[in-house]
């Protein structure tokens, strides 16, 4: 388990630095100290290697809270937001959750031998619109309005704003307060879909913005 676990660190910081197609399995053997049968002992193929270093850390979207339509939940948008600002806080406060985020997201091409992969991040996508798409709808009808796009569409932007907030403040992280911003461009994502939503409060506002401090 030690080798296994330095190949998927050496993994994870050439992969982030050279990017998944220009990193081979020789490369990452040197790095980790190891050889390249050890290599193959632990994993089928470079694939199956990143798909291992994936399963290592839970991504911001896979580890925000679900909401479940069917628990009676009190505010099913509430839960989401929450979610959403456990998982942007994840990001900025977790370094090998942003390190695999970035590979995962900036670094990686769904070539055929990384089909495992292309799907593996489809299946974690499809899941979390899935959840968002059963909140919305519980939210509407508890609120009794009406969405002016289909569910299926509203949680598909909701999932590329913050999927695509994420990747655009991974590329320069001075840019914006990733957490504050998550909270206002949401809270205005669901005006727009007819809710109606309190103020972000002083305190929550501040919390938001010292999150990376």
């Amino acid at each position: 388990m030690a080798t296994r676990n330095r190949l998927l660190d050496a993994a994870e910081l050439l992969f982030q630095a050279q990017g998944v197609s220009q990193t081979s399995l020789q490369q990452i053997a040197q790095q980790a100290g190891a050889t390249r049968g050890a290599i193959y002992w632990h994993f089928k193929d470079k694939a199956d290697l990143f798909n291992a270093m994936m399963e290592r850390v839970i991504l911001p979207l896979e580890a925000a809270p679900k909401s479940d339509a069917s628990a009676g939940s009190d505010d099913p948008l509430v839960e989401i937001e929450e979610g959403m600002v456990h998982a942007l806080t994840l990001m900025t406060t977790d370094p090998q959750v942003r390190r695999v985020f970035d590979v995962a997201t900036h670094k990686v091409e769904y070539t055929h031998d990384m089909a495992s992969v292309q799907q593996r991040h489809l299946d974690a996508r499809n899941a979390c619109v899935v959840d968002f798409e059963k909140a919305l709808r519980l939210a509407a009808r508890r609120a009794h309005v009406k969405l002016p796009v289909p569910g299926h569409v509203a949680a598909q932007g909701m999932h590329a704003l913050i999927s695509g907030l994420i990747q655009n403040w991974l590329l320069d992280p001075t840019a914006f307060d990733l957490v504050l911003t998550g909270r206002r461009t949401f809270r205005v994502y669901l005006a727009g879909l007819g809710f109606e939503r309190p103020a972000i409060g002083t305190a929550v506002a501040h919390e938001a913005e010292t999150a990376v401090a």
